[in-house]
Order: C-alpha cells, then structure tokens, then sequence
C-alpha cells in the first residue's frame, strides 16, 4: 500500500466494521486519479475500519484494527465489500413536477431540441417551479434524496436551474440549506441561473445574462452568506453554466463565470453535450473545478482538459435517456492521463435517476471502463469534482466515515449487475442510516 497509518492500541472508538472481504480504501495522493490511475483502489483483503467522532480513525487489516481498538459498538460485515459511500457530482436535485409526456414524446422521435422549442424541457420544470411552495419543494426533493440515499450516495452536488429568476432561484437554494441541516446525505449547491433563457427574454439573451451578473449572482451570493452556517466550515459554492446551442454561448459563458468568480464561487460547465462551442478551453483557462458531458469534446479539447487540473464529468444516464449512441469518449480522455468523474445528471428531463450504481454500470458498458475505473470515477474523483476530495471520497484516517456495507463479496458486481440494490448498509459521518 502506498499510505501508513500507526495503530494506537486501547484508543476508543465509536465503531468497528470489520470481517471485511474486500475493503476498498481508495487510499492515495491528496488529488484526483489520472491516467492508470483510475484501477488502483488500494484494497485490503480481511480489513476493518475504525470510527470516532464522525469520522474514520483507523483503516487496515482486521487483527491489526481490531486488537488496536476499543469500539462502543461494531459491525461484522460477514465477509462483504465495504467501500466509500459514493459522491455524485451533478444533479439537478431541487425541481417540482415531472415530464412523462415529454418522455413519450422523445420515444415517439422528437429531440432534446425541438421539445424545449416547443415550450418543453426546462422551461416546463421552471413553471412547476416557480409555483411550487418552499416547503412541497423540501418535500419533493427530499424524496428524492431518500432514494439516492438508499443506492448509497452520501455526497451530492445540487444545482439551482428552474427557477430562472431571482426569487425561484433563492427559493431553491433555500430548499437545499433545509435539506443540508435534515437529510444525512451532505449537499455542495451550486448556482446555474444560466441553465436556460426563460420565455420571457426568448430572443434577448443578452439581456438576461445581465440579470444573471447584475441580480442573481449579488442575491445568491448574500442569501449564501446567511445560509453556509448550515453547511460545513469551508464547504463550497459553485457557479455553473449550460454552454451550448439553444442555451449560452461561449461569450455569454464568460462573461458570468468571470463574475461569478469574481465574487468568490468556485465554477463548474455544461460543455459539449451536443455540440463543441469551445466550453472546454474556457474552463480549464479560468480554472473550472469540473466541466461536465463532455460528449462531443474534440480530441485536442480533451488533451488540454487531460493536461489540466479541471475534472471531467461523465453523465452516462443522459444519452442512454436520450436513447442516443454518443457517450463521453472517457477512454480517450484516460489514455491521455485525464481525471474522469461519473455523475447521474439527475433531473426531471432527460435522466431521472437516483442510483449512481447503475452509472457505474452504465459506464463500465458504454464508456468501456474496468470497474475499478469506474468505482474510483464515483467516488475519489467525484469528490475533487466538487472540491470535496479532501473530506470524502476515500476511506482514508481523519476523513468522514462515510461508507457502504455491500450485499456481495467481490466489488465488480456493481459494474457487472444492474437493475437492482447491492447496498445492504450506509454508514454517513458514523452513524448507521440505511440498514437493510
């Protein structure tokens, strides 16, 4: 293994997992895993896991934690996987409403394109949005959190995006503060006015990204500032924007990034889920923590992303909603030693889906991961996609003990079987909150 950690004997613990069969730590370099890295899971075969305090006080092999521990309470996993809880790093969590008309409409050969034309798409979430209460908009929401929960997220990022006007959007970011301080799984919101133009700057553009600069991004920032105490000292805002045609172009995505980073936030991108606008230059240029879809990137786009320290997102679920051949060409952006991220892009649209186990199997099948890949994509490097790689995403001494007891010995099975639930346990910041 390439990490130490000296066991103190008869030191108190909270918890103990162990009979591990397989432990995945992830253990590794303080930073994203890039190239060949993506297969080095550091496992432990016969580990433990030790817990204090909310958070992990001692990884190895089960005689040596064990005898090395003292623990108020243990779990014994009968030979399982024990893994990091996963990280999703792009949802589009807080919505009301839902599009099954569209659906069926999409599978009777209508596109993403000429549905959103037709009024359909965002501007549809927007409307139940923008009327749904703070508190059925805590319910709905929370629902869903309770099913991600239940498939073993414990971190999520959670965008704004369907209110598209000052009120709708605080609304939504209230929503998430609500939520942060009642549902186990942690939330790094992130503000994406520029998710689409609403109806009533259609044909002004322009004029809204400077409602975006000039309205939003000063109320956002100051409802924030009343809010962060709910979450975490330090833990992140981002800003993100939906570069692409029929939404921001490649100006316009400038133009409210630089102001967005200019009042502090962190920045993120939608970038070539249809078409290359040359999202990705400009990310890595300012410094984007993440540019997400990434699908019909060109290969000299990649290489610059592989070169950079910006995280690239692969959101599988959405092309295969969207029925479309087209995946994120994440062996390309690995082979040139790039850091690839997996995220569910849940939303009401194009991708409701809560279970980022079925990504990874998505992933291993249409992006051609190794499931070892595909594992260290949901968690280690989902974490640094949301500036989080420091506190989650690995099982590693003084990071959260956020972790999942699975319902099988052998950690491939979540790439190779779908359509059903391998986690048995969640453990989130030490405490026991789904034990099936």
């Amino acid at each position: 293994m390439k990490w130490r950690h000296v066991m103190i004997e008869g030191v108190q613990a909270d918890l103990l997992i162990h009979n591990i069969g397989q432990l995945v730590t992830l253990a590794g370099p303080a930073r994203p895993r890039r190239g060949a890295e993506l297969r080095g899971l550091n496992l432990i075969t016969g580990g433990a896991v030790a817990v204090k305090e909310g958070r992990i006080l001692a990884v190895g092999a089960d005689r040596d934690v064990s005898r090395s521990v003292r623990a108020r309470n243990s779990i014994n996993a009968g030979g399982r996987v024990v893994m990091p809880g996963f990280v999703d790093p792009h949802t589009h969590l807080p919505w009301s409403g839902e599009r099954a008309a569209e659906f069926e409409m999409r599978v009777g050969g209508a596109t993403y394109m000429q549905i959103m034309a037709a009024g359909g798409g965002i501007a549809r979430t927007m409307v139940d949005t923008r009327r749904a209460t703070l508190r059925s908009l805590v319910l709905e929401t929370g629902g869903r959190l309770d099913r991600m929960l239940a498939y073993g997220t414990t971190t999520a990022e959670a965008k704004t995006g369907y209110g598209l006007e000052v009120n709708s959007e605080l609304k939504q970011l209230e929503a998430l503060a609500e939520l942060q301080g009642s549902h186990p799984i942690d939330l790094v919101p992130t503000f994406l006015g520029a998710h689409a133009v609403p109806p009533e700057y259609r044909d002004h553009t322009d004029a809204y990204v400077e409602l975006i600069i000039e309205e939003m991004l000063p109320a956002i920032c100051l409802r924030w500032g009343q809010l962060r105490s709910t979450f975490d000292a330090g833990w992140p805002l981002f800003c993100d924007v939906f570069c692409e045609d029929g939404a921001f172009d490649l100006a316009q995505s400038r133009r409210i990034l630089e102001a967005a980073r200019a009042r502090g936030l962190g920045l993120k991108m939608h970038v070539d889920e249809f078409a290359p606008l040359g999202g990705t230059p400009l990310a890595v240029e300012l410094g984007a923590v993440s540019v997400d879809h990434i699908v019909s990137t060109p290969s000299q786009h990649l290489a610059m992303l592989a070169g950079s320290e910006t995280v690239g997102v692969a959101l599988p679920g959405t092309p295969f909603g969207l029925a479309q051949r087209e995946y994120t060409p994440a062996r390309e952006l690995i082979a040139q030693g790039g850091a690839l991220a997996l995220a569910t892009d849940l939303n009401p649209g194009t991708c409701w889906c809560e279970s980022m186990q079925f990504i990874v199997a998505l992933a291993c099948r249409y992006l051609r991961l190794l499931p070892a890949e595909a594992l260290t994509a949901a968690t280690i490097n989902a974490a640094y996609a949301i500036g989080l790689g420091e506190r989650v995403g690995s099982l590693e001494p003084g990071k959260l003990a956020d972790l999942l007891v699975l319902d099988t010995d052998d950690y491939r099975a979540l790439g190779y079987r779908f359509g059903t639930n391998l986690v048995r346990t969640v453990i989130k910041r030490g405490e026991v909150v789904v034990d099936s």
